[in-house]
């Protein structure tokens, strides 16, 4: 009997250190089953991504190391020339002011509208329904559309620009002719196109806030504007991170406004560097140039993402 024992033990002990390693090879066919079953999931969205996206990139910092107007048949290296000559362009200078009024007055200007225009409308007035549509179609409408509507209303002579400055005894000022006024004329028309989008996106955000925090601020004495700074502010504060952001790299890189209405003129006086990029590209044929420049705004816009993202996590309060 104990020799049988004995010999069973060993078969089994025998079964169990051939178990294991087919186990193993089990898991591992599974693993590489899931694998592959994964990345042909998502190999089509990936090869567009890499297609569309980051290649375009790549080859924009390569181009940004050359020199090519188009018609050589290939691009010669000139290393970082073309950074060198962009830090001491005076048009370059001019862009990048220009894009820093551009892109902070719309986007301030957006969100501080918005928000107002949002809690007008969480308040439930009457024809709010019919407010909210109206703030939210010039967002529908292509940039080319609202230029050539802000055409009319800048025009001095017919142009509701000249009734709104008779009305205070002025004269309306050549909005899109004048470097004086142009930057100014496609940033109230690039904010007025965005200030439906955040007024949407606050009023969302202000319905779902959790009415009882509020009851609870109402039983502590807090009412009115002192309500909203200390209480609606910080909630809504994960919506206006992501309106931020947003705005900022829409407005760095609005182009068809800019078209439309000034074409970066007169001179360049409303210059953007999404407009500098266009020019120096397809009118002076300066490719490398205007790739070094479009890689500039792109690392531009990196950092300040990445400083939004680290104030916003020391100042975003998630519900």
């Amino acid at each position: 009997m104990s020799t049988l024992a004995a010999e069973r033990g060993r078969a089994g002990a025998e079964s169990v250190r051939l178990g294991a390693p087919t186990r193993r090879a089990r898991r591992r066919r599974n693993h590489l089953r899931n694998a592959l079953l994964f990345g042909a999931l998502i190999a089509p969205n990936l090869i567009v991504i890499l297609v569309f996206s980051y290649w375009p990139t790549i080859y924009n910092v390569y181009l940004s190391l050359t020199k090519w107007d188009l018609v050589d048949p290939q691009p010669t290296f000139v290393g970082l020339r073309n950074y060198l000559s962009m830090i001491t362009d005076t048009r370059f200078h001019s862009a990048l002011i220009n894009t820093a009024i551009f892109t902070g007055v719309s986007t301030v200007g957006s969100l501080v509208g918005g928000i107002l225009m949002g809690l007008l409308l969480a308040a439930r007035l009457r024809f709010s329904g019919f407010v909210r549509t109206i703030a939210f179609a010039p967002h529908l409408l292509p940039g080319a559309a609202i230029g050539v509507l802000w055409l009319f209303i800048f025009d001095p002579t017919y142009g509701l620009s000249r009734v709104a400055f008779d009305l205070v005894g002025m004269e309306s000022p050549r909005w899109t002719t004048t470097s004086d006024w142009s930057v100014w004329a496609i940033t109230l028309a690039y904010l007025w196109q965005r200030l439906g989008f955040v007024t949407i996106i606050y009023y969302t955000a202000i319905l779902d806030l959790p009415k009882d925090v509020y009851e609870a601020a109402a039983l502590d004495g807090a009412s009115g504007w002192r309500l909203h700074t200390n209480l609606t502010l910080p909630l809504l504060s994960p919506a206006t991170l992501f309106l931020s952001i947003t705005g900022l790299i829409g407005a760095a890189q609005a182009f068809d406004i800019i078209a439309t209405l000034t074409e970066g003129g007169p001179g360049d006086s409303s210059t953007t560097l999404s407009w500098l990029i266009y020019a120096t590209a397809f009118r002076d044929f300066d490719i490398g140039m205007s790739a070094a420049s479009a890689t500039l705004m792109f690392l531009l816009l990196l950092a300040l993402t990445v400083i939004q993202l680290r104030i916003g996590d020391r100042t975003v309060h998630y519900q």
